[in-house]
């Protein structure tokens, strides 16, 4: 695990220390080939330069974010974002987390990719990669 996403998962109280540390470890368990940092104040994992998948800290628990969600195959992670392909679930304990919901929907984060690397470029147009 990066030092500083351990960091970062430590500073939380628990439950969501607990959620953090869970979700990281299958993480870096799953994308083995992805390259993980704090970006914008939060772990993030990316595959050559493109966001996949990070979690995020809100009143209602840990937000898992998916950056291409929206396009997985059922079951997506239920909260879709309104501007971009994004989906997020929201765990507010550990036992909230369905693996077998996170282990497809990481596979899906492996074969549909948004290219989000390139937004700013394409002056906010996405375009799919694969």
């Amino acid at each position: 695990m990066h030092p500083d996403i351990h960091s970062y998962n430590q500073s939380k109280s628990s439950p969501e220390k607990d959620i953090c540390q869970l979700l990281a470890e299958r993480i870096d368990t799953s994308l083995t080939e992805a390259e993980s940092k704090i970006w914008h104040a939060h772990p993030v994992w990316f595959i050559n330069g493109n966001p996949i998948v990070g979690y995020s800290q809100l009143k209602a628990g840990i937000r898992l974010m998916f950056w291409s969600g929206a396009s997985f195959s059922e079951p997506s992670p239920p909260d879709k974002g309104k501007k971009f392909k994004d989906a997020s679930i929201t765990y507010s304990l550990p036992q909230d987390i369905v693996w077998e919901d996170f282990d497809h929907w990481i596979q899906q984060s492996k074969i549909i990719q948004w290219d989000y690397k390139n937004i700013v470029k394409r002056k906010g147009k996405l375009e799919r990669l694969k």
